[in-house]
């Protein structure tokens, strides 16, 4: 198979609904905005829709707004609009840690929530792929990275969807029933091959975050300072008041769907800093489950993530 991209339709509706009902309609086909990832699975053959729905059209889907509900981002808006017109840190710090200015200038919210999983028996070659007699993710009958179980575990590496789980985010979710809202945490399923819970006939189209000013920060553990998706990434959110911090934590790149871990006990005044940012380090490394699906080994990103977590908590309690 070439690097060439198989023949398809483009279509172009230019409403919500317009969009639904030619995924309802249209057999085969896939959503596209940016494209910075589906068109290069599609020259990988890993993608081979019929039809492509651009979405570039929808208006709609390209507005901020923000009033007493709190932030709307529609899941058309680029990432290099949304880290300008964030005023969470952590947000913005996610959209601009992913891949390059070019990238960013094209791709989108609603692409990067909804990104394909990875790993490295999967993101290659037909030639490659077929050599190693596929995968389970992929024609084959077997997960190369835990060959015993059943499931694939190819990594999601999403860098905008922990940022947006510690901040409380919630997505709009249309369907030829209407548009309904669900917490994003629900949007992920956990299998790397049906790694979102979505319909064929369903389109993610706008993000909301509560009002609220907690502080946030992002980072990421990869082996180039650009264009790398995540080895691991960590989200977090902290309010703080006189007597403690309370953080909220998400992980990405290290198992098959972003990680909200279990509200840990907040840090107060009476606390050991080397005692508490050890337990959290140990507990966020608990939470974390990389496997084989980088060239980089399982334990590294394991311990890198705990300990990038633990001191960008610290950091939030000295701001």
């Amino acid at each position: 198979m070439s690097d060439t991209l198989p023949n398809f339709q483009l279509l172009r509706p230019d409403t919500i609904q317009a969009a639904v009902a030619i995924l309802h309609d249209t057999e085969n086909a896939k959503l596209c905005a940016g494209g910075t990832d589906l068109i290069v699975n599609m020259r990988r053959g890993l993608a081979t829709p019929k039809a492509l729905v651009d979405l570039t059209a929808i208006k709609e889907m390209q507005q901020i707004t923000n009033d007493t509900e709190g932030l709307h981002i529609g899941a058309g808006v680029t990432l290099s609009e949304l880290a300008q017109n964030t005023p969470h840190s952590a947000i913005a710090q996610a959209a601009l840690a992913i891949a390059g200015p070019g990238h960013r200038f094209a791709a989108t919210v609603g692409g990067n929530l909804c990104l394909d999983t990875r790993c490295q028996y999967y993101n290659q070659s037909h030639w490659w792929r077929k050599s190693n007699d596929f995968c389970l993710k992929y024609r084959g009958e077997t997960c190369h990275v835990a060959p015993s179980g059943n499931r694939c575990r190819a990594a999601f590496t999403g860098d905008l969807a922990p940022a947006f789980l510690v901040l409380g985010a919630e997505v709009d979710i249309a369907s030829p029933q209407g548009i309904r809202r669900i917490p994003l945490a629900e949007l992920y399923s956990g299998d790397g091959t049906d790694y979102l819970t979505l319909a064929d006939n369903e389109i993610v189209t706008k993000i909301h975050l509560p009002p609220g000013s907690a502080k946030s920060v992002y980072g990421k553990i990869r082996i180039r300072g650009a264009l790398d998706f995540p080895l691991a990434g960590v989200a977090i959110a902290a309010k703080k008041s006189a007597r403690e911090t309370r953080f909220r934590i998400a992980l990405t790149g290290t198992n098959s769907r972003p990680v909200l871990l279990d509200d840990p006990a907040p840090f107060t005044t009476n606390d050991s800093a080397e005692t508490y940012f050890s337990a959290l380090n140990k507990a966020v490394q608990k939470a974390a489950s990389p496997q084989r699906s980088t060239i980089t080994a399982p334990l590294y990103r394991k311990q890198s993530i705990g300990a990038l977590a633990a001191r960008l908590a610290q950091g939030l309690t000295n701001d």
